[in-house]
């Protein structure tokens, strides 16, 4: 009986090769889009899953507001983490995460390698995070000062084998210093928060220790089983009473943390699980670049809205087909054929049809994934399609599908009655139009949704290029690692100021993008600080140059000069601190710094115009300028000529004055780019799914139109013989799919308003969703139903009515 259900549901495919051929298309589209993004959203809920005590490991966060400034932090101060464990008997195990030493510069035969992927952990770290050792133990392997574990690809690169226990490592940054290898361990796992290629041992980070109001370390807790860390993060208010606020009365009038809240300010301190720091934390100085669960419900509604589509065409295509095979169903219903033969026969068919749009789709899927890796900044392989989840899922998707897809025209087609279909009283090509409208209206509803979408995430994009930063990010060459040139740094940027092509330059550490460096300090607006005239504000040190070479405006005042020694006791402010301190004029009155029990102060030379050091997520903080300090980088302002042939020149003056040590370089707009890669990889996927749904709904547009117009053939044909014109005829057939584009706008446009004012409330700086939006948004959907529509439509006016009239 099976196999006579497949051979009919065969030859019925044949027969129909055009609605076959749709059908097919279109499943196979929204099928592979399924699949890709399903294969996305795993990947992304994965993160940090791989150890083995994920779900007992949490690391604090610090939420702090002092004098107008907001920080969101990942990290706690050097003691957090050891205090809590001598008071709190939950706490298992815990450990820190040091990067702020930033990238090292390590050596490889007689040259240097700059490593991004370095940190300092302490001899816990692999207590919490159980890594695999392939060679060494690793319960001691970083309990010793000048010790490092690295990871197998790192031992490869370095020394061409994993048999390294006991070699060294030359770290040459600031100064040189040489590390014993006691362990090797297998690389980090693409789907983890960090991924890290040298781990180096905390004993040797140069730190001033013990300040429980500084935050520069990632500090993680492994809970014991049982314990509710929501409970747990009560605790929090007792510890920043027992220590932290004997701390902060060393340089704040503070009488307890009640009279610091009331004054506006806060200090926080919370838990979030490992297994959600990719997808729920999008705090300053994560250790990486994290995901966003936004992102997840986006894409995961996008690839069901396009499996439903697809499914609608089904629907839609084959509840219009009934009216052919009503005939069928009598004959068979009179031969005996019972009921549950006939929905088993048209629901063998749909699984067939949606089998062979899955192979097809696994296919595309394959074939797409590299290209999708690439948009979405991914390394999925092929093997991500068949783990046991997603084998499982792919194996019930055709039967689910085809359930779903031929659900109704199966219980509708075996309905009829065979006396009404044998006599000619159903004519059912035209009927159950309602439910076929509404799955059309579903179908533009989402295209609407999703096309609205992509234009507002593209013109927020666009409004983020454009935007005036306070700042000039073009034509900015930076290079990387100026503390290298050690005692050569001046030298080094005076002789690159001689060459052709360059306009100016400047030595300093800091650069307005999220992924520069930052230093933040606490000042007070008079000699003695409270709660009420202190601010926190970032703090960067720079050169004369710095503002000139950054097109950055001084709005009150003036910028640093040669001429004034006095400078290197000034400091110049910018717009948002000015603001607090309250002052008419800022210029010649002083701000004060607590430093070592000494009150420091330094008056205020010039006030700064406001510019977008973070993304346009946050609004500006206060931040101030001072002379100084060994450089990090080194920033070019040059000509938009001969790019190609001035690096090449820099780089011969870098060779001479840091000899084996690696030149760097990049361009400011392209570390500016960095900031909102993925919101720019959002709007690419965004737009391609987009474009692929409506050309599902089109596909079954095309095809019902078709049917429509069959259907019709006889009432065209009359009506060209009483004199309508071929126009007539098409306003006739395209009048009622219009309606459907109008109903599915005034559906769609709340919803996509809401989805977009969500989206857009993230950021602190963005675009008004125009009404024009929406109106071309429905034009372009219109447009396209009309050309889906038109080319059926004319070709039916064209037929010669003699032909569709000459036979019943």
């Amino acid at each position: 009986m099976f196999a006579n259900y497949l051979k009919i549901a065969w030859r019925n495919l044949l027969r129909n090769k055009t609605f076959s051929i749709i059908n097919i298309a279109g499943l196979s589209i929204g099928l592979s889009c399924f699949m890709l993004i399903m294969v996305y959203v795993m990947d992304e809920l994965s993160y940090d899953r791989n150890f083995a005590n994920s779900d007992r490991i949490y690391r604090i966060n610090a939420d702090i507001r002092f004098g107008g400034l907001d920080m969101h932090l990942p990290v706690t101060s050097d003691m957090m983490g050891q205090l809590l464990k001598k008071d709190y008997p939950q706490i298992e195990q815990t450990t820190r995460i040091y990067t702020s030493d930033g990238a090292k510069l390590i050596k490889k035969g007689n040259s240097f390698i700059k490593e991004n992927n370095v940190a300092s952990v302490d001899s816990t770290f692999f207590q919490i995070f159980s890594l695999h050792a392939i060679s060494g133990d690793l319960k001691t392997a970083l309990s010793e000062p000048n010790t490092v574990v690295i990871s197998e690809s790192a031992a490869k690169k370095y020394y061409g084998t994993t048999e390294v226990i006991g070699r060294n490592v030359e770290i040459n940054d600031t100064k040189k210093t040489i590390y014993k290898i006691t362990a090797v361990i297998r690389d980090i796992p693409q789907n983890c928060h960090f991924h890290f290629a040298f781990l180096f041992s905390m004993k040797n980070v140069d730190y001033n220790w013990g300040s429980l109001t500084s935050h520069n370390f990632h500090t993680y807790l492994l809970l014991k089983k049982g314990t509710d860390y929501k409970a747990f993060e009560k605790n929090f208010d007792q510890y920043l009473v027992k220590y932290v606020l004997p701390d902060v009365k060393q340089f704040i009038q503070i009488n307890n943390m009640d009279e610091f809240k009331k004054a506006g300010n806060k200090l926080e301190y919370t838990l979030i699980p490992l297994t959600k720091i990719h997808l729920y934390s999008d705090r300053s100085f994560e250790i990486s670049p994290g995901g966003n669960i936004q992102y997840v419900y986006i894409f995961s509604g996008v690839a069901f809205f396009i499996l439903i589509i697809a499914c609608i065409n089904f629907m839609n295509l084959t509840t219009a087909r009934c009216a052919n095979r009503a005939r069928e169903v009598g004959i068979r219903k009179v031969l005996g054929s019972a009921r549950s033969s006939l929905i088993a026969q048209f629901l063998t068919e749909c699984t067939v049809l949606v089998t062979i749009s899955f192979a097809l789709a696994l296919v595309m899927a394959l074939v797409v994934l590299p290209i999708f890796n690439q948009m979405a900044g991914k390394s999925m392989s092929f093997s991500n399609l068949f783990s046991p989840a997603i084998i499982m899922f792919l194996l019930v998707l055709p039967f689910a599908v085809g359930g779903l897809a031929g659900s109704y025209p199966a219980f509708f087609l075996s309905a009829f009655r065979p006396i009404d279909v044998l006599k000619g009283k159903l004519s059912l090509g035209t009927q159950s139009g309602g439910l076929r409208s509404a799955l059309v209206v579903f179908q533009f509803t989402s295209s609407l949704v999703l096309i609205i979408g992509t234009i507002v995430v593209g013109k927020q994009l666009q409004f983020i290029q454009t935007k005036d930063l306070g700042f000039d990010r073009d034509q900015v060459l930076v290079i990387d690692d100026a503390y290298a040139l050690k005692n050569n740094a001046t030298a080094f940027k005076q002789s690159v100021i001689q060459l052709a092509g360059i306009q100016s330059g400047t030595l300093s550490s800091y650069l307005p993008v999220t992924n520069s460096s930052r230093t933040d300090q606490t000042y007070s607006k008079d000699a003695v600080m409270d709660v009420k005239n202190g601010l926190d504000m970032q703090t960067w040190y720079i050169d004369y140059d710095y503002l000139k070479t950054m097109g950055m405006q001084v709005l009150v005042g003036r910028n640093f000069s040669k001429d004034f020694p006095s400078d290197s006791n000034a400091v110049i402010i910018n717009e948002s601190a000015a603001r607090f301190l309250g002052y008419p004029d800022p210029t010649g009155q002083k701000i004060y710094e607590l430093n070592n029990g000494k009150t420091i102060s330094y008056s205020i030379i010039g006030v700064v115009k406001n510019f977008n050091y973070e993304t346009l997520h946050s609004n500006v903080g206060p931040l101030c300028f001072f002379m100084g300090r060994q450089p990090d980088l080194a920033e070019f302002k040059i000509n938009s000529t001969g790019v190609k042939d001035l690096v090449e020149e820099i780089a011969q003056i870098w060779k001479k004055m840091a000899p084996g040590m690696p030149f760097s370089y990049r361009f400011l707009n392209q570390s500016f780019d960095e900031m909102y890669r993925a919101e720019q990889r959002m709007g690419q996927i965004t737009m391609v799914f987009s474009v692929l749904a409506i050309v599902v709904a089109c596909l079954g547009l095309f095809g019902l139109s078709a049917f429509v117009a069959e259907q019709r053939t006889k009432e065209i044909g009359i009506r060209k013989v009483l004199g309508a014109s071929v126009p007539g005829i098409l306003k006739l057939l395209s009048l009622d799919f219009v309606k459907l584009v109008a109903i599915a706008f005034v559906i769609s446009a709340p919803l996509a308003w809401y989805a977009m004012h969500e989206w857009l409330s993230d950021f602190a700086y963005r675009v008004n969703i125009s009404w024009w939006i929406y109106l071309l948004s429905a034009l372009i959907v219109l447009t396209i139903a009309l050309c889906a529509v038109s080319f059926q439509a004319i070709k039916a006016a064209m037929t010669n009515p003699a032909s569709s009239l000459r036979t019943e």
